[in-house]
C-alpha cells in the first residue's frame, strides 16, 4: 500500500522518525556511559526553564499559542526522559572542547585553520608593500644566471660582426638566410629585456636589504641608549652604596676611638684607688719609674689623633666613558680666571688638581664636579704637578717643591644625586665650579717643602719614593722623599759640555756619547723653559730641554747615556713606556722614538707648536695651540678633533687649549680662559 503524502508530495514525518533524529542530533553514542540524572532534578530544571520562558515572553494573548508552548516543553520534557537521550547530554557536559572540535572537525581541516590563522597583532604588524615588483619576480631574480647562457651571448654579441663579413662574401641575395636571424635576434632582444628587469629587481631588493640594514642599526642605536642610560643609573647606584660604605667606615673609626680611650680610663682609675686609699710605691723608686715611663708616657698619655680620612677611594672603577662615543662631553667646569698652568688627575671621575696664573691650586671632585678646596702655600704660581694616588706634588715659579697628602682633607663626597655625563642644562647644578664654604678643608693635607732650586721650578715626576726636578737654574735634581733631601744634583749645561769634547762626527743620525749643546740656526725662544719635560723610572730618566734636544740619563752615575736628536725647537712634552718614548715640541712636531735603537720609529707634526702632550694605550693627545686636542690613534693611524672647538658640537669655544692629560680613554683639558673640560677619547 502507497504511503499518503502531504500536498507537496513528500511524506509525512513520524513522532519515531522525529526521536530519532533528535537523538542523532546530540550525539547520542551508546559506548559512552554515565551516571543518569534523577527525574527529580529534570523536572526541576524543565520548571525553572517554562517560568523562565514565560517570565521573558509574557502572555501571549490567545491560549493556542500558549497551549502550543506548553505543548512543545512538554515533548522536551519527555524526550529528556529517555536513557538515550539523558546519557547523551551527560556524554556532551562531560566531554572537553578538544574532543568537542575532533569530533566535528576532521585532522587535516585542523590542521589548515591552525596554519592559516593570524591573529590581529602580526595582522597589524605587517610592513606596507611599496615594492613595484611581485613576489614571483623576485624569485626568479634570486636564481643564479647560468654561465652558459652569459657565453651563449657573449659569443652572439661579438659572433655577430663576423656573420656579416662572411655574409659579404657569400651570395648577395641570399634570402634564406635573413628570417632565421631575424627570429634570433628578436629572441635574444627579448632576453635581454628580461635580463634588464631582473637587473631592476636586484636593484630594487638590495635598496630593499639597505633600508632595512639602517632600521636595524637605528634600533640598536636606540637600544644602545637605553642600555648607556641603564649602565649611568647602575654605576650612580654603584657610587652611592660606596658613600654608604665610606659614612660606616667613619662610624666604626669614631667608636673604635670611643672604646679606646674608655679603655684607657678605665686602666687608669685603679692607679688613682691605690694612691688615695693605700700606701703606694714612692715615686722616686725605680719601680714607680719604669712603670710610669713605659705605660704612662708611651702608652697612656693622649697623642693628637690623626684626622679620618675623608677622600676615599673608589673601590670599583667606572667604565662609562669607555662606552660614550669618542670626542663626547662629560663635564665642563669654570675652574680658574685665568690661564691654566697644570693640571693632572688620578683616575676617570677621581680626583684633579688644577694650577692657574691666579697663583691659586684647587682639588676637585670629578664624579661630582665639585670643587674640594685649595691647596694654600706657594708664593707664587705653580708651573707644574703630578698626581699618584693620594699624594700630590707641585712646582712653583717661588722655586720650591710643596708635597701634600689629600687623604687627610676634611672633605664629605655629596650624595650622587644623578649621572655623571653632562647635563643638557649644566647651569642647574648649584655644586659645578664652587668651591665649599670652608676653605680650610685642605689645611691638614701640607707634608713637606723641598727647597733647593734657586729658580722657578718647571718640571718634575715622582714615581715610589723618588722625585726628579727641573727648574730654570738648568739643573736637574734627585730628592729622597722618605728624608726630604736632594740626593743629587745634574748640571745639564755641564753635561754638555763633557759631551762636546767627544763629540761625534757630523753627519750622525744621533749621538750615543751625549751630545753637545745643539743651536738649531733659529732664535731661541725666550718664553721656553730650559728644562721642559721630564719622567724618570728606577734609575732611567728622561729629560727635554729647550735646545731640542732629548737626554737620557743614568741616575746612578749621574751621566748622559744617550741623546736623541731631532727636533728642531724647545721639547715641551715627553712620556716614555717599555719600548717608545713621545716627544713634543715648539717645532709643530711630535715623534715617537724608538728606546732600543734611539731612532725615530714615526713622526708628525700640526700647524702650530705643541704645549702639552699625553698618551695611554690607544690614543696620543696633544694641546697645538688650537681650541680642539688633536687626537692620534696608534691603532688604525687616524687623525682627529676633539674638544670644544671640534665639529660635533654646536658651541664653537675659540680659547685654545693649553694642558692635556688622558688616562684609560678618559681626558681632561686646560684652557686659556680658565675652563677644564672632562672628554671621553
Amino acid at each position: 500500500m502507497a504511503e499518503s503524502t502531504h500536498g507537496n508530495g513528500s511524506p509525512p514525518r513520524s513522532h519515531g522518525r522525529s526521536r530519532s533524529d533528535l537523538a542523532s542530533n546530540f550525539g547520542a553514542d551508546d559506548s559512552i556511559l554515565g551516571n543518569s540524572l534523577s527525574s527529580r532534578q529534570l523536572e526541576a530544571f524543565g520548571r525553572k526553564v517554562t517560568a523562565t520562558a514565560g517570565h521573558l515572553i509574557g502572555p501571549l494573548g490567545e491560549g493556542g499559542t500558549q497551549q502550543h508552548y506548553q505543548g512543545a516543553l512538554g515533548d522536551i520534557h519527555r524526550e529528556l526522559r529517555r536513557p538515550l537521550i539523558q546519557r547523551s547530554v551527560f556524554a556532551l557536559t562531560q566531554s572537553s572542547p578538544r574532543e568537542i572540535v575532533r569530533s566535528t572537525l576532521s585532522v587535516p581541516e585542523i590542521q589548515h585553520r591552525a596554519l592559516t590563522f593570524l591573529p590581529d597583532e602580526l595582522l597589524a604588524n605587517i610592513p606596507e608593500d611599496n615594492s613595484t615588483y611581485s613576489l614571483f619576480q623576485g624569485f626568479q631574480a634570486t636564481i643564479p644566471e647560468d654561465e652558459g647562457d652569459r657565453g651563449s651571448h657573449h659569443r652572439r654579441r661579438h659572433g655577430r660582426h663576423g656573420s656579416k663579413g662572411q655574409k659579404l662574401i657569400g651570395a648577395a641575395g641570399d634570402e634564406a638566410e635573413e628570417t632565421p636571424n631575424l627570429k634570433t635576434l628578436r629572441s635574444e632582444k627579448t632576453g635581454l629585456d628580461r635580463k634588464l628587469e631582473m637587473m631592476a629587481v636586484r636593484k630594487n631588493m638590495c635598496s630593499s636589504e639597505i633600508r632595512e640594514i639602517d632600521n636595524k642599526i637605528s634600533n640598536l642605536n636606540t637600544m644602545r641608549k637605553l642600555v648607556l642610560d641603564r649602565l649611568a643609573n647602575l654605576e650612580q647606584e654603584e657610587l652611592e652604596i660606596e658613600h654608604e660604605i665610606h659614612e660606616v667606615d667613619d662610624k666604626l673609626e669614631i667608636l673604635e676611638e670611643e672604646l679606646e680611650d674608655a679603655a684607657a680610663l678605665a686602666q687608669k682609675s685603679p692607679v688613682s684607688k691605690t694612691a688615695e686609699g693605700e700606701d703606694a710605691e714612692e715615686p722616686d723608686s725605680p719601680g714607680m719609674q719604669a712603670s710610669f715611663m713605659s705605660e704612662s708616657i708611651y702608652q697612656k698619655l693622649p697623642s693628637p689623633k690623626s684626622k679620618r680620612k675623608r677622600v676615599n677611594r673608589r673601590i670599583s672603577m667606572p667604565v662609562l666613558h669607555e662606552h660614550l662615543q669618542p670626542g663626547s662631553k662629560i663635564k665642563e667646569l669654570p675652574a680658574h680666571e685665568d690661564v691654566i698652568s697644570a693640571l693632572d688627575f688620578d683616575a676617570p671621575f677621581g680626583t684633579m688638581v688644577t694650577a692657574a696664573l691666579d697663583d691659586t691650586v684647587r682639588v676637585w671632585d670629578l664624579n661630582a664636579g665639585r670643587c674640594m678646596g685649595l691647596l694654600e702655600g706657594h708664593l707664587s704660581s705653580v708651573r707644574c704637578l703630578q698626581v699618584e694616588e693620594n699624594i700630590v706634588a707641585t712646582g712653583s715659579m717661588d722655586a720650591t717643591i710643596r708635597l701634600w697628602d689629600l687623604s687627610k682633607a676634611d672633605y664629605v663626597p655629596p650624595i650622587p644625586h644623578d649621572n655623571r655625563v653632562n647635563k643638557a642644562h649644566p647651569e642647574n647644578d648649584e655644586d659645578d665650579g664652587e668651591c665649599p664654604p670652608s676653605l680650610a678643608s685642605m689645611a691638614d693635607c701640607p707634608l713637606f717643602t723641598l727647597e733647593a732650586h734657586v729658580a722657578e721650578v718647571t718640571a718634575l715626576h715622582f714615581k715610589n719614593n723618588t722625585l726628579v726636578s727641573g727648574s730654570a737654574d738648568k739643573t736637574l735634581r734627585q730628592w729622597d722623599l722618605e728624608k726630604g733631601r736632594p740626593v743629587q744634583t745634574l748640571d745639564v749645561l755641564w753635561a754638555a759640555a763633557q759631551a762636546s769634547a767627544a763629540i761625534t762626527p757630523p753627519g750622525s743620525n744621533h749621538d750615543l756619547s751625549g751630545g753637545g749643546w745643539r743651536h738649531t740656526g733659529r732664535q731661541a725662544d725666550a718664553s721656553a723653559d730650559f728644562v721642559g719635560a721630564l719622567q724618570c723610572f728606577d734609575a732611567a730618566l728622561a729629560c727635554g730641554t729647550a735646545d731640542g734636544m732629548v737626554r737620557l740619563w743614568d741616575l746612578r752615575s749621574g751621566s748622559v747615556h744617550r741623546s736623541l736628536v731631532g727636533h728642531t725647537g724647545p721639547v715641551t712634552a715627553l712620556q716614555f713606556d717599555d719600548v717608545h718614548l713621545v716627544t713634543g715640541s715648539l717645532d709643530r712636531s711630535i715623534r715617537i722614538w724608538d728606546l732600543r735603537t734611539g731612532g725615530i720609529y714615526d713622526a708628525y707634526a700640526y700647524d702650530n707648536p705643541i704645549s702639552s702632550m699625553m698618551f695611554d694605550a690607544r690614543r696620543i693627545v696633544a694641546a697645538a695651540g688650537e681650541n680642539v686636542i688633536k687626537v692620534y690613534d696608534k691603532t688604525d693611524g687616524r687623525h682627529w678633533d676633539c674638544g670644544p672647538g671640534s665639529s660635533v658640537h654646536e658651541t664653537i669655544s675659540s680659547t685654545k687649549v693649553e694642558h692635556v692629560r688622558i688616562k684609560d680613554g678618559y681626558m681632561i683639558e686646560g684652557r686659556r680662559d680658565g675652563m677644564v673640560g672632562a672628554w671621553s677619547c
